[in-house]
């Protein structure tokens, strides 16, 4: 009875270790956009930030900032499943912005200890 009892209480634990263990995990196809000189009329770009969720538990956005209000965050709402794909599409407003710009986007989500840091950088030139 002593050994049924030291099993099952080692099953017990390993399997909680293994539960602990899933977890998801975002890889980004780039973590950086380059505009490179966008012209001021132009108003607003866009660029998409995709990633595939290389964990084995889904992953949820919980929450997307950046770093001024010129930066305009959208986001995949529902939970990615494992091997699924998901995105970040960032907009710039150009709009009384000339010179070089480097704007950082932080996006929350439920993996334990990890902030996934997005770059926009370009250099908007200005109206004649």
């Amino acid at each position: 009875m002593k050994k049924v009892s030291v099993l099952f209480l080692c099953l017990l634990l390993c399997g909680g270790v293994t539960l602990a263990q899933k977890k998801p995990e975002a890889e980004f196809k780039k973590t950086e956009h380059n505009f490179g000189k966008i012209k001021e009329e132009v108003g607003e770009v866009t660029t998409k930030f995709e990633f595939t969720n290389k964990g084995d538990s889904p992953l949820i956005i919980h929450r997307v900032s950046t770093s001024c209000g010129c930066t305009t965050p959208s986001y995949t709402k529902e939970p990615i499943l494992p091997g699924k794909n998901g995105s970040i599409s960032v907009s710039y407003s150009t709009v009384h912005r000339p010179g070089g710009f480097n704007k950082s986007i932080r996006a929350y989500t439920n993996v334990p200890d990890t902030v996934y840091v997005l770059t926009i950088k370009g250099s908007v030139i200005p109206k004649k």
